[in-house]
């Protein structure tokens, strides 16, 4: 999928599944994967874990569904502000952190679902379906931030593109350790100060 384009499609959920991914998401969001059980999700969904099990197979498949669903969100979300601003330059990158703030404030408190989830699962679970999951989550926003870049007429879009990503993963990081206050605002603040220092001198 093109990052111009950046709203994925996901098969229709009956009313039980959707019960069911409601309530692992806000689950495995605020207590962790590890922490929550099929048990704990079923009785919270108000199904059976029989109804769970026939809706997502695993727990594993239900986590990769709290993602995937999770960056849908995130990246309607995240359309709506790039179509604020339509132009190329400074301001059409900025507007993914723009995005990224308003959205931790309402919905990420705890940082990045994907990071959070890729860290507890860890790397002695090699072939967990979550692993490409968070992959594929990240190689879609570093390709869009290179796309932005390449628009707005950077003199390295890649070396540009690498180092949004930089700043917007580090501060996501932060939101979660909460380190100090505010960290998309300051990376924000640092983005803008690397683009206009860009040789190129394109930006708007």
């Amino acid at each position: 999928m093109a990052p111009s384009t950046p709203v994925p499609e996901l098969a229709p959920l009956t009313p039980g599944a959707t019960r069911v991914l409601d309530a692992a998401s806000r689950l495995f969001y605020e207590r962790g994967i590890h922490a929550v059980g099929v048990d704990t999700i079923a009785e919270a969904a108000g199904v059976t874990k029989k109804t769970l099990y026939d809706r997502f197979g695993s727990k594993e498949a239900l986590v990769v569904s709290y993602l995937q669903h999770r960056d849908a969100r995130w990246r309607i979300h995240l359309a709506e502000h790039l179509s604020r601003v339509p132009d190329p330059g400074t301001d059409r990158i900025l507007a993914v952190f723009d995005a990224a703030i308003a959205w931790s404030d309402e919905n990420s408190p705890k940082g990045c679902s994907a990071i959070n989830a890729r860290a507890e699962i860890g790397d002695g679970h090699d072939g967990h379906p979550v692993f490409p999951e968070v992959a594929r989550q990240k190689t879609w926003l570093l390709a869009l931030f290179a796309e932005l870049c390449q628009e707005a007429g950077a003199s390295d879009a890649d070396l540009m593109s690498k180092t949004m990503m930089l700043l917007y993963e580090g501060a996501i990081v932060t939101v979660g350790m909460e380190t100090f206050d505010e960290p998309f605002a300051v990376a924000r603040r640092l983005a803008r100060v690397l683009l206009e220092q860009d040789p190129a001198r394109q930006y708007s």
